[in-house]
């Protein structure tokens, strides 16, 4: 039986979400650049509809079901964005972009089944409608399907495609096994954040360079931007996993934390807990009432999630975020003065400013 979901139409266009709309956006160069992104991701909305679909009945409700529920469209946004410093949206890149973003969506269906999430993208998790095996076979089956898109681009998509699944795979693994005796936790933790989200983000990047046929000396600072934003991202998250609003993250308050992982505001309290008593009684809290719930929901739980919330440890994390934003625009200093490097900033900038 097929869920009810709602059914995505992206709406507003990149104009709006990355800031191409402010008045220092406003030359003739900024306005056809936010235009022909905006007719690439509708270009790649529609390769996305068209290639997500299987003969197999099941495997075609299970697979758009996620696709279907929306998504911001970061990766193949950005890939569309390099390409400008290129021919712009070739075919070739339409197709990067549409791989990636698949590759994108088969990831969280296997997440969600390691982090038991019950909800993602404010709909149920695939997991939690067919199961654990029918939600990892989902994303086997998108995984290939991001190999054979990748494929008709030839060898070097193919190697961009397996080295970058080869890191997200490695995230997870090293995520799930923590890190080893005298490894520092917090950089054990941004290694796992570079691996399972900035690989993807440095390879839609640098796919856009790649596919346009821009300048070879591109690529290597749009993949140090694309790993370091990607860091700043997922830091980002971290604040808003706390966040008491479900219907704007899409998710559970604490979901991260209710599946045992220990996010940085979290490493940052264990940190202080050792001269902070206060530190310590809410560090007890949180790891007795959440970290070991199994996911289930309790007034203690909530309680805790609440109090790390206001705690500044999580303050500290948002700063922490926002450095590897700063980081990751340092990254562009090689890359020409234009529409695109002004664009790729204001991207950063609205990474960080989602959690405002």
């Amino acid at each position: 039986m097929k869920p009810s979901v709602p059914l995505f139409r992206r709406g507003s266009s990149v104009t709006s979400q990355i800031g191409l709309s402010d008045r220092i956006f406003s030359t003739a160069n900024d306005r056809g650049l936010a235009a022909g992104i905006d007719a690439g991701l509708e270009q790649v909305e529609a390769s996305l509809f068209a290639e997500v679909v299987f003969a197999d009945e099941v495997a075609s409700v299970t697979t758009r079901y996620l696709l279907e529920a929306g998504g911001k469209r970061v990766r193949p946004m950005l890939a569309l964005l390099t390409a400008h410093l290129g021919s712009g949206n070739l075919t070739d890149v339409v197709t990067a972009a549409t791989a990636i973003e698949i590759t994108h969506l088969a990831s969280l269906y296997h997440d969600d089944v390691m982090d038991d999430s019950g909800q993602r993208r404010g709909v149920p998790s695939a997991q939690k409608v067919w199961g654990n095996s029918i939600a990892i076979l989902t994303g086997d089956l998108l995984f290939a399907r991001a190999s054979q898109l990748m494929a008709k681009l030839g060898e070097r998509a193919i190697r961009l495609q397996a080295d970058t699944f080869e890191r997200l795979v490695m995230g997870q693994l090293h995520e799930t096994v923590g890190p080893h005796d005298g490894d520092d936790p917090v950089e054990h933790y941004i290694s796992v954040l570079a691996d399972k989200t900035g690989s993807l983000i440095a390879a839609a990047a640098q796919a856009g360079i790649i596919f346009s046929d821009a300048p070879d000396e591109f690529e290597q600072p749009l993949v140090s931007f694309g790993e370091k934003i990607g860091v700043a991202f997922q830091l980002i998250d971290d604040v808003l996993d706390l966040s008491p609003q479900p219907e704007a993250t899409g998710k559970v308050p604490g979901t991260d934390l209710r599946a045992g992982v220990a996010t940085l505001p979290v490493l940052r309290l264990r940190e202080r807990a050792g001269d902070d008593p206060a530190s310590a009684a809410l560090l007890e809290r949180l790891e007795r009432d959440v970290m070991s719930s199994q996911g289930t929901r309790s007034e203690a739980a909530d309680s805790a999630i609440a109090a790390l919330r206001d705690h500044d440890v999580t303050a500290q994390t948002l700063s922490e975020a926002h450095g590897w934003a700063h980081d990751a625009v340092a990254s562009l200093d090689p890359l020409p003065d234009g529409s695109v490097k002004k664009a790729l900033t204001r991207f950063a900038d609205t990474i960080v400013e989602r959690s405002s």
